[in-house]
């Protein structure tokens, strides 16, 4: 299974999708994943990939859960990238004594 970044991503639609293209894309889906008719082998794979399927479009379909999706996911697009020195600890010419005044 594909790692996903995004709910829509995971119903496969566009962010602007219309509420009957996110309900079309789950029932879609869920003919597909749902563990009722996974094959036998399949089941737990299913399960999982059902419950990731039925979050997304608990989410996309209500108009309010949405809103704040939307929002968290701009925010994370539009958040500046972490340079190196912050993710190793290694600041130069600073010092621990220094750094606690």
């Amino acid at each position: 299974m594909v790692l996903c970044t995004s709910l829509y991503q995971v119903l496969g639609i566009s962010v602007g999708a219309s509420n009957l293209e996110i309900k079309a894309a789950y029932r879609r889906l869920a003919r597909v994943c749902h563990p009722d008719v996974a094959e036998i082998g399949r089941k737990d794979l299913s399960a999982e990939e059902f419950l990731k399927i039925h979050t997304a479009y608990s989410t996309l379909s209500d108009p309010e859960k949405r809103a704040v999706y939307d929002s968290k996911l701009i925010w994370r697009r539009q958040r500046p990238l972490v340079s190196a020195s912050r993710v190793t600890g290694y600041n130069k010419g600073r010092s621990w004594e220094t750094d606690q005044c």
